[in-house]
């Protein structure tokens, strides 16, 4: 019934087109509960709390509700393509909001290379990748750091989906990974193809 409705209010406009994100309203998950407020969607759960902004730039160009059970975004004018930008947007931050504060997310991260290690002391992870100094990092506030079996692997964890990901990647790019020597500092699931180096 819920997605009827969802869908009675575009059926009306012509020519559009679908936004993959926005297409299917966000179910709220046991134990959550979101709130819109004039400046900001807020999601509470568990985990903690999210607050998604409404005052970025072209958030204004969708309308929020929530009924049912779920988050309803919808684009003000569904020909519009910021419109419907925006549409896909929103719907995967609040997704994502909710995923954060109900079951949080994890990254797994690896390093290769001889004596490359890494550790973490309070707030702050420390890497020793090969350089003449080792690299020290401040862990966001909201983000933990967990040591594996081994000290070349590690595990970023927290609720925002989007500081999580600023992270590691700022991680990552510390030491790229080496598509010859095949070393660096990987993602879990990253897959680097090998290539020979230039023969002599």
């Amino acid at each position: 019934m819920l997605v009827a409705k969802y869908y009675a209010k575009l059926s009306n406009q012509k020519e559009i087109v679908m936004s993959r994100a926005g297409k299917y309203p966000v179910e709220i998950k046991n134990g959550v509960s979101v709130e819109l407020t004039d400046n900001a969607v807020v999601v509470k759960g568990p985990k903690g709390e999210l607050k998604v902004s409404l005052e970025t730039k072209n958030a204004n160009l969708v309308d929020i509700k929530v009924e049912d059970g779920h988050v309803v975004v919808t684009p003000k004018d569904a020909e519009d393509k910021a419109s419907r930008a925006m549409w896909g947007t929103m719907t995967r931050n609040i997704k994502a909001a909710v995923q954060g504060v109900s079951e949080g997310f994890a990254k797994p991260m690896y390093m290769k290379g001889v004596g490359y290690k890494a550790s973490v002391k309070g707030n702050i992870f420390t890497l020793v990748v090969g350089f003449s100094h080792d690299v020290n990092m401040e862990i966001p506030a909201g983000l933990t750091v967990t040591m594996g079996e081994t000290p070349t692997e590690f595990t970023i964890s927290g609720i925002d989906k989007n500081l999580l990901g600023q992270f590691a990647d700022k991680i990552h790019k510390i030491r790229k990974a080496d598509p010859y020597k095949g070393k660096g500092i990987f993602y879990k699931d990253e897959y680097i193809r090998r290539k020979e180096g230039k023969k002599k």
